[in-house]
């Protein structure tokens, strides 16, 4: 007979052995910050400072309390004795990623088969060097505020997080109920939201209610549009354009008022649009003279040219085995789909000169990563791969790197917290081994991300992730 005073000492062992394992599986951030000196002095740095101007060579930043506090030629650039001094010779500082259309779930394979990523994607975020995402749709609004919470509390590695709302759409044939999506909107701005994101079927009645509803509340509404075309939505009051032309139904030859076209139909048609016709041309100007924005996701579009695709080799280590596998065997049985790959192809070339006209007639091109479709790309590195593609579109490395910070910052309002790296401002700082003005592929080697500050250890953020990418 086993007596009371023994029962308690198993239960207590029991209960210690319980405790202990559960503050195992709750990771904090700081076992993957590796530089927390109150004072940092980087040195013999290349500086790409997110304004699109060009690389200074030889440059010295100096981060006091989590903000940028001096930044210039290192010859001239004093050091205070209590810094933690970093030569970082042969690397780039640039800015911290603001990526704006980044999702905290991942699409495991064709169709709307997704699973949440809210503990992987926000750690494979920051190492990537993003350091700021707004979420643009959540399919689990009140996990996501909770990994935002995490996040804000240092229980968990990852970026600042702005919240989209949840999908505004509907099915063909039917309508929203206003009155109802009014009241989500003020319950969605007392929570705290940035914006709302609306869907393929909105038309444009609705469009134009659910953008005056936001807007009372400060709300600002992004859409990946099908129903309704660019102008109409520009003219609806619309904020934010995702993904660009490759979305937009406006030129489809058979287009009914207030519908979505298949996309079967559709999309060959816009594969054979010239960018420079004066219809596509007033488009864009009508974007530009009412201020709405568009988000570039050319990583996403590049994974549907699967006669031409290869999926990122980082990606092995991050996925569970079962959706690498996956991965592999949608890759392989779509290389088979040579037409709709070429159709692809070419909406891809069509969105890159799109986006360049765009930018050339003084409109804010901003950049995220998108990680759906069929799971061909994932949290960071796609971010990454978007510069790589805007820099193939034919803008200058430091321009695709303004698109990808300044421009998204700017949209946000917090251009004059973040952005660019400039005194004054918080100090999110990507290193990166090389020089990516002269090769942006460079922008892969990242060898330390700072965000507000804290130096964080990007392969020790990889490692914990390692195989939980697709897990369900």
């Amino acid at each position: 007979m086993i007596r009371p005073s023994r029962v308690i000492q198993c239960t207590f062992v029991v209960l210690l052995l319980v405790l202990l394992m559960s503050a195992c599986k709750r990771r904090s951030t700081a076992e993957f910050i590796s530089i927390n000196d109150p004072v940092i002095a980087i040195t013999h740095v290349r500086v790409i400072d997110g304004t699109s101007a060009p690389a200074r060579e030889d440059q010295t930043i100096i981060i006091d309390s989590g903000r940028i506090v001096a930044i210039g030629p290192t010859a001239h650039t004093p050091v205070p004795a209590s810094a933690k001094t970093l030569d970082l010779s042969g690397h780039t500082a640039m800015p911290g990623l603001v990526g704006m259309h980044n999702h905290l779930f991942y699409s495991l394979g064709a169709g709307d088969n997704y699973v949440l990523s809210h503990e992987s994607f926000p750690p494979l975020y920051l190492a990537a060097g993003v350091t700021t995402i707004r979420t643009a749709g959540a399919i689990n609004l009140d996990r996501e505020q909770q990994v935002k919470s995490s996040i804000e509390r240092g229980k968990l590695a990852g970026p600042k997080i702005y919240l989209s709302s949840p999908y505004i759409n509907h099915a063909s044939g039917q309508k929203l109920d206003l009155e109802k999506i009014a009241a989500h909107i003020n319950e969605w701005a007392d929570q705290g939201l940035n914006s709302l994101k609306i869907y393929e079927g909105v038309n444009r009645v609705e469009l134009a209610a659910i953008v005056d509803a936001a807007h009372k509340r400060g709300l600002k509404v992004t859409g990946h549009l099908c129903a309704v075309g660019f102008v109409e939505a520009a003219q609806g009051g619309i904020d934010n354009l995702e993904h660009g032309l490759a979305v937009d139904t406006e030129f489809f030859s058979r287009k009914k008022v207030d519908e979505c076209p298949s996309r079967s139909e559709w999309l060959p048609e816009l594969a054979t649009v010239d960018v420079k016709s004066e219809p596509l041309q007033k488009m864009i100007q009508e974007l530009v003279s009412r201020r709405v924005a568009v988000t570039s996701t050319l990583a996403i579009f590049e994974a549907f040219v699967t006669e031409k695709f290869q999926l990122d080799p980082r990606m092995r280590d991050v996925l569970t085995d079962d959706a690498f596998a996956a991965c592999s065997r949608y890759l392989i049985a779509d290389k088979r789909n040579l037409r709709w790959s070429r159709v692809w192809e070419r909406v891809l070339k069509k969105e890159m000169e799109f986006e360049r006209e765009f930018v050339k007639a003084g409109g804010l091109l901003m950049a995220g990563v998108d990680p759906t479709g069929w799971g061909g790309v994932v949290a960071g590195f796609g971010d990454q791969r978007n510069l790589e593609l805007l820099v193939a579109a034919g803008f200058t490395p430091e321009e695709a790197i303004r698109i990808a910070t300044l421009n998204g910052a700017t949209f946000l309002g917090e251009d004059t917290r973040i952005g660019t790296l400039a005194t004054g401002k918080q100090a999110d700082i990507v290193i990166v081994r090389g020089n990516p003005a002269a090769d942006i592929r460079d922008v892969r080697n990242v060898q330390i991300v700072f965000k507000d500050g804290a130096g964080y250890d990007p392969a020790k953020l990889i490692e914990s992730v390692r195989r939980l990418v697709g897990s369900k």
